[in-house]
C-alpha cells in the first residue's frame, strides 16, 4: 500500500475515526520504542551477557543452561522429561 492510498482512506474518514487511528499510530510507536529499550532487567541481562563473554568464559549451552536451572530448583534428573 503506497502512502498516497493511505492518506486517501485516512482522508475519507470522519474526525473521530481520523483520531482514533493516529490514537493506534501512537500505540505502535510506543510498543516500537519499548521494544527498542527493553525493560531494566533486559538491560541488566544483557550487560551481564556481555561481560561474561568479554571475560573470555564460554556461555551455556540450551541444555547446559536447563540443567543448572534444574539443580538450582533442587536437583536434575536426566530420565525426566
Amino acid at each position: 500500500m503506497t502512502t498516497e492510498q493511505i492518506l486517501h482512506k485516512l482522508q475519507a474518514l470522519n474526525a473521530d475515526e481520523q483520531e482514533k487511528v493516529l490514537a493506534f499510530i501512537d500505540s505502535l510507536e510506543r510498543q516500537k520504542q519499548q521494544l527498542k529499550s527493553g525493560s531494566k532487567l533486559g538491560k541488566k541481562l544483557r550487560k551481564i551477557r556481555q561481560e561474561i563473554i568479554e571475560s573470555g568464559l564460554p556461555l551455556l549451552t540450551d541444555e547446559e543452561a536447563d540443567r543448572e536451572k534444574a539443580e538450582r530448583r533442587g536437583g536434575y534428573r536426566e530420565d525426566v522429561i
